[in-house]
């Protein structure tokens, strides 16, 4: 089972990675903040030519055997790329937990959630504008959809780029189909399958607090044009080294939607503490992350 439901978002991720893996250039996101604006992307590129790809995945899993049974695991990952006119991300998250009855050996599913997203910011100016295109696909076994997917485009800008801190920020229209599962009841006449416009507002802070620790928010809301479901998703979290590129994550995820489901509450949050490993090496070198090479 569990195999089975991470099979589709695994596809999906490694066909966007393959899709836009090209060798080129990549822009250091740690230039000083009362710097920001000064140097243009051709400039940044030249500077830091042969830079490939740079993010991060975690892991946590948790084992109770004894009078309380369960399992449960956590597999999430944020994978970025700057090109010479792309800057790309693709994010990938899963949880699952499975609990047993000791007595009787029942295993029950009580948390099974998986989340895909690609993005694509193609570059235009000299100041880190961009237009972008978003698509996302969302699986939760329990918030009474059996699907969740969104579109959309517009316009996005890096606001600050610096040696501490880096912020982009994307805003424009779009579109999103639910399909509402089949173990809930709707009105008579109603359609499981909805679809309408929203706007769409995303924001990502990334800021280095020392040498071996940084502070990510990454935060996104949709809003529905067209009276359906507004979607709300926020992550604050602080990553510090350990031992190389391996770091330790504490995260706080907040999750908000508007008209939920019946018997569904609006709000859903989630308090992590899991392993990352960065396999650029951020998490080695704040100052500079170590690339990934291509050689011709």
């Amino acid at each position: 089972m569990i195999i089975k439901k991470i099979k589709i978002p695994a596809l999906i991720a490694g066909l966007c990675f393959a899709t836009f893996s090209n060798p080129t250039y990549a822009v250091d996101p740690f230039e000083d903040f009362h710097e920001y604006g000064e140097l243009s992307d051709e400039e940044i590129h030249e500077l830091h030519k042969g830079e490939f790809l740079y993010g991060d995945t975690e892991f946590g899993l948790i084992i109770n055997k004894g009078n309380a049974e369960n399992t449960a695991f956590k597999l999430k990952g944020n994978l970025y790329q700057d090109f010479t006119h792309w800057r790309n991300h693709f994010k990938f998250d899963g949880l699952y937990r499975e609990d047993t009855d000791a007595e009787t050996g029942t295993e029950t599913v009580s948390a099974e959630r998986y989340f895909v997203s690609m993005q694509g910011n193609y570059k235009i100016g000299e100041d880190n504008e961009s237009f972008f295109l978003y698509a996302d696909y969302e699986d939760d076994e329990f918030n009474g959809k059996e699907y969740t997917a969104t579109f959309a485009l517009g316009y996005g800008t890096r606001l600050f780029e610096g040696r501490k801190n880096t912020v982009d920020l994307d805003i424009g229209p779009g579109l999103s189909i639910t399909r509402t599962s089949d173990e809930i009841d709707v009105l008579e006449g109603a359609d499981r399958v909805q679809q309408g416009q929203l706007l769409r507002l995303a924001l990502q802070w990334e800021r280095k607090v020392s040498e071996r620790t940084r502070f990510n928010q990454d935060i996104s809301i949709e809003r529905s044009l067209s009276g359906l479901n507004t979607r709300v998703l926020s992550e604050t979290a602080l990553v510090t080294q350990v031992l190389g590129g391996i770091g330790f994550k504490v995260a706080y995820t907040y999750r908000h939607n508007s008209q939920p489901e019946e018997n569904k509450l609006k709000k859903d949050t989630e308090i992590s503490a899991t392993l990352i490993y960065s396999f650029s090496g951020g998490l080695q070198d704040f100052t500079r992350p170590t690339p990934v090479k291509i050689e011709d």
